[in-house]
This record gives C-alpha cells, sequence and structure tokens, in this order.
C-alpha cells in the first residue's frame, strides 16, 4: 500500500502545513466510506502555461495504480478542476460516462482502474488550496454518504489550516508538535468535561464541570458575549472544534445526523460563519472555545 502522506515534503515547503493535516483525512475516508483509494491534490503554479494554477494529485492512501502520482490537472477539467471552479463537492458514479465533467484525464482515470469518485475542494478564506477524493474500483450508485463524509474531512481540513494560519504555524517541528499537543489535550479536555456533564445528574457538580470547561476555553461571562448558544449547539461546537465530522459527532453525542446537521447550520448563523472551519475561528475569537 503506498501513503505518499507518510513522506511529507521537507520541512520549509509552502505545502508542510498541507501534508500534516491530510494525512489522518485520507485514512479515515477509506475507512469510513470503503473507497479503495482516498487521494488529494494541492493548488499549484500551472507549469505548463506559466500563469494560472493547476491540482498536482501528491497525497494517497490505498493502492496506486497508473500515473496518477504528480498529474497536475487543468481547473475546470476533469471532476478536481470542477469542484474548484465551481466551489462545492461533487459525486460521479461512473467517471468516463459522466456528463458532468470534461474527459481530459479519461486515460490517466482508466490506467489507475478508478470508476466511482467523489471530490469536494479545499477551500481556506477565498483561496483554493487543495481537492479532496475518495474513488473506488466499481460502480457504486449510493455515493450520498460518501459525499458527506469527503464534504465534512474537506471542512475539517480547512478549518485546522485557518487556525493554524491564525497562529502563526511557522514553527521548527519540535514546537510544532509540541504546540499542537497541548492544544490537543485542552481542546480534549474540554469537550470530555462538557460530554461527562451532560450525564451528571447533581446539578451543582454539572455546573462545576461546565464552569471548568468554560475556563479552558477562556470563556467570557455570560453576560459579555455576543453569541448566546443552547446547550446542545456549544456541545456540537466543541465537537467541531475538536475536528470530529457530522456521523462521528451524532455518534459521541447519541443523537441523529440530521439533528446534527440541524445544529451546525444554526451555529453558521449565530456565528456569522459561511463554513464549519469558519464558525469555529469565530467561536475561537470569542472565547467559546479553547
Amino acid at each position: 500500500m503506498t501513503r505518499d502522506t507518510d513522506n511529507p515534503p521537507k520541512r520549509g515547503a509552502p505545502h508542510d502545513e498541507l501534508a500534516r493535516q491530510l494525512r489522518r483525512p485520507l485514512e479515515r475516508l477509506r475507512r469510513h466510506t470503503g473507497a479503495s483509494l482516498a487521494f488529494a491534490g494541492r493548488v499549484v503554479p500551472d507549469a505548463a502555461s506559466g500563469d494560472g494554477h493547476a491540482v498536482e494529485l501528491s497525497y494517497f492512501d490505498g493502492d496506486v495504480v497508473g500515473p496518477l502520482r504528480g498529474v497536475q490537472l487543468d481547473y475546470g477539467h476533469g471532476l478536481g478542476g470542477r469542484v474548484l471552479t465551481r466551489r462545492r463537492a461533487t459525486a460521479v458514479h461512473d467517471y468516463v460516462q459522466s456528463p458532468l465533467i470534461t474527459h481530459t484525464y479519461d486515460a490517466i482515470i482508466r490506467a489507475g482502474q478508478l470508476y466511482s469518485m467523489v471530490a469536494a475542494p479545499i477551500i481556506v478564506g477565498r483561496k483554493h488550496i487543495g481537492v479532496l477524493y475518495a474513488a473506488r474500483r466499481s460502480r457504486h450508485d449510493q455515493l450520498d454518504a460518501t459525499l458527506d463524509v469527503v464534504t465534512d474531512e474537506a471542512r475539517a481540513v480547512e478549518q485546522q489550516l485557518t487556525v493554524a494560519e491564525v497562529l502563526g504555524a511557522i514553527r521548527t517541528d519540535d514546537e510544532e508538535r509540541e504546540l499542537t499537543a497541548w492544544r490537543s489535550r485542552v481542546q480534549a479536555s474540554y469537550t470530555e468535561l462538557r460530554t461527562l456533564a451532560a450525564d451528571i445528574d447533581d446539578a451543582s457538580v454539572r455546573a462545576r464541570m461546565l464552569e471548568i470547561a468554560a475556563q479552558l476555553a477562556g470563556e467570557a461571562p455570560a453576560e459579555e458575549l455576543p453569541v448566546r448558544l443552547t446547550a446542545r449547539e456549544q456541545d456540537v461546537l466543541s465537537l467541531l472544534g475538536a475536528g470530529l465530522t457530522n456521523p462521528a459527532i451524532a455518534a459521541r453525542l447519541g443523537i441523529g445526523l440530521h439533528t446534527v446537521k440541524g445544529h451546525v447550520k444554526s451555529l453558521l448563523v449565530k456565528l456569522d460563519a459561511n463554513s464549519r472551519f469558519e464558525a469555529v475561528v469565530n467561536a475561537r475569537r470569542i472565547r467559546l472555545l479553547p
């Protein structure tokens, strides 16, 4: 099995952070969707034209067949080019027969023995960063669940990239690992406290646990908060901040997937955000999350 994310580029390259953020999402995509191959492309300058940009297929999890590795895709062409120009995820049940895309890269897809495919753009702010894919080597007509998972993972990558950018992630590898580990411990403790508090019958103990969680987040007093969330919205937000996908949040909280999506939509409105990652960044800015 080939995993290019096991060998990220040397420190200092501009896509270091993307390589770090993609390793686990690609592993999860294969595990949760049953895909034959999960892979991602990063946006690079177009080597052929010298101007504009292309998507270079750079990161893989699964068996890579044929010349996929290193292929550069033009904007607007193929599935990756389509999702970037349209800025939304797309699924095709039969790549080489799909009327939704141009077929510039059919020969490469055939050589890779790929059939059904889902792709989602990775966009931070207004900047195109890359494309995330899950592909099967057989036809698969029920792609809605895969589309949701790929979209959620792309949003989670966007969120982590945004946080890294906000915090100024140009550090040594040791500093980055130490800060990431510390931030993960704080976020995990915060999420665990809120999750445990929901199961505590004693009101005073539950209130104290939530108070400690608020202290971890550096949360402002309630009367000073510009945004008021319900307890369940705060629970969902804490799990979004931990990078969980919608299905994972539903399983963790013991609620339905549609209920989770409803809470996420409400959070986007209340936090004046256009995406999950922006909601988390805004929540951290006003001290609703650590």
